[in-house]
């Protein structure tokens, strides 16, 4: 079973990207996040061309922003949107969280909040958040799997200069102990250990991308059982290139087969990054 997870960072933007890579790499199970449709809108757009590439759809939207879908041609069997004890957000219940059973594999797509800044309330409601996704996968089935943009760098390896995120939110010690508690097994990494250089995300501003400056804050998460089947486990970089794309790429993790064999971890691999070279994150000029 192949499972893929992408922030495609709007759906309708990513229309003419997302269905040709679906025929490509011909995921089982595909995590979408930051689809900023409403399910209406959604359905609307993509239920037909889906239906006809073999999957089921599940989405969570809420329009504009957020937004979380499962795509599967496994199964989908008990559909839940959100997650028991997830906290409101300035009194609503965001699009963040979508779930279900995929071939006896209890699957998550999540968009963890941004944090912001650490002095924020958003920050303390993406700790909270975390801390209550935590509670609600050790309340459920031992097969599972996290999947989509966690919004968290695990580690000082997994962003491009650890010393250019200082005093920023996704590396700071909290939101990494939140990753750390769910007791499960960062599965991209276990296949390549630091200090294999591996991003997911790279910033449209500064020419981040065509440097590799980047960060690996897309993850698949999963309990032990799941991550002793992995057969590859990779980003594909590919899909971040050319137009029109996504500031993510997405994240592929075979089980118990691999059809492209144990590639990765990034593919293709950068042709040209900037490797010691200090620099400000583009957030910070603005």
């Amino acid at each position: 079973m192949r499972i893929a997870t992408w922030n495609v960072n709007s759906a309708k933007q990513r229309l003419p990207r997302l269905l040709p890579w679906l025929e490509e790499r011909r995921p089982d199970v595909v995590c979408l996040q930051e689809t900023k449709l409403s399910d209406a809108a959604f359905f609307d757009l993509f239920m037909g061309p889906l239906t006809q590439l073999g999957y089921e759809v599940a989405h969570h939207g809420q329009g504009g922003f957020n937004g979380v879908a499962l795509l599967s041609r496994v199964g989908l069997v008990d559909v839940e949107h959100n997650f028991p004890g997830q906290p409101d957000y300035l009194g609503a219940t965001e699009s963040r969280a979508i779930s279900a059973t995929c071939a006896g594999v209890r699957i998550h797509s999540l968009y963890v909040p941004n944090g912001r800044d650490v002095a924020s309330d958003h920050y303390a409601y993406k700790l909270e958040w975390l801390d209550a996704l935590a509670e609600a996968v050790a309340a459920g089935p031992a097969d599972v799997a996290l999947c989509g943009d966690m919004n968290v760098a695990p580690a000082d390896a997994d962003v491009f200069d650890p010393a250019a995120y200082v005093g920023h939110t996704h590396v700071t010690g909290p939101e990494r102990a939140r990753i750390a508690a769910f007791g499960l097994v960062d599965v991209v990494r276990a296949r390549w250990p630091e200090p294999e250089r591996v991003f997911s995300y790279w910033d449209y501003r500064a020419g981040m991308f065509h440097q590799d400056l980047g960060m690996r804050i897309d993850l698949v998460l999963a309990s032990q059982p799941v991550a002793d089947r992995v057969a590859a486990a990779w980003v594909d970089r590919a899909a971040r290139k050319g137009k029109l794309p996504s500031d993510h790429a997405p994240v592929i993790v075979d089980l118990d087969e691999a059809p492209d064999g144990d590639i990765g971890p990034v593919v293709p691999p950068p042709s040209n990054p900037r490797r010691g070279a200090r620099t400000r994150l583009p957030q910070s000029r603005d």
